[in-house]
């Protein structure tokens, strides 16, 4: 036997003699658990900067109708109907730094866009131009695309007031 065999076997023995198959079976469990737990943390998606260098597609109906291109996955009171715009807040509200997405068919062009919708918190709801579109929502537990969770976490107030719809980019497959 050589250095290296001798020394697996003796620490492969330790190892034996200190734990156990149940020892090892919830350690393992636990970590199958814990990993997947990973995706249900919320994830930041959007900055304005980012929203900035995202391509405008061309423009076509209605923003403060429900049925707008980029709102085929908005579950909300439509931003552009209280103070706002498809792209931005109110005044005296704040956009959620956490969003859910979706991916619209623009009519216009034929392209498909990754859309970015964000809550706008700090005022109590706005009550006009309520959309509940649910074209490729998931469920809960896969949070990033599911828009019926309230994002306003991160704000200084999580009042939910409105939700926009902004254009992060075309959609690659």
């Amino acid at each position: 036997m050589t250095l290296f065999d001798r020394f697996m076997t003796r620490s492969a023995r330790r190892v034996a003699r200190s734990t156990s198959r149940r020892h090892f079976m919830s350690r393992l469990g636990t970590a199958l658990v814990g990993a997947g737990a990973l995706p249900l943390l919320p994830v930041a998606r959007a900055q304005a900067s980012e929203a900035a260098r995202a391509p405008q597609p061309q423009e076509q109906g209605d923003p403060m109708s429900c049925d707008y291109w980029r709102y085929c996955a908005i579950d909300g009171f439509l931003c552009s109907c209280c103070g706002g715009s498809a792209n931005s807040c109110p005044p005296g509200t704040e956009v959620a730094p956490v969003t859910w997405i979706g991916t619209c068919r623009n009519a216009v062009d034929g392209k498909d866009y990754v859309i970015s919708y964000n809550d706008c918190c700090g005022k109590s709801a706005c009550g006009r131009c309520m959309c509940n579109r649910n074209e490729g929502d998931r469920p809960v537990y896969i949070p990033a695309k599911s828009n019926d969770i309230n994002w306003c976490h991160g704000t200084t107030n999580n009042v939910y007031h409105c939700s926009t719809a902004v254009v992060l980019g075309l959609a690659v497959e």
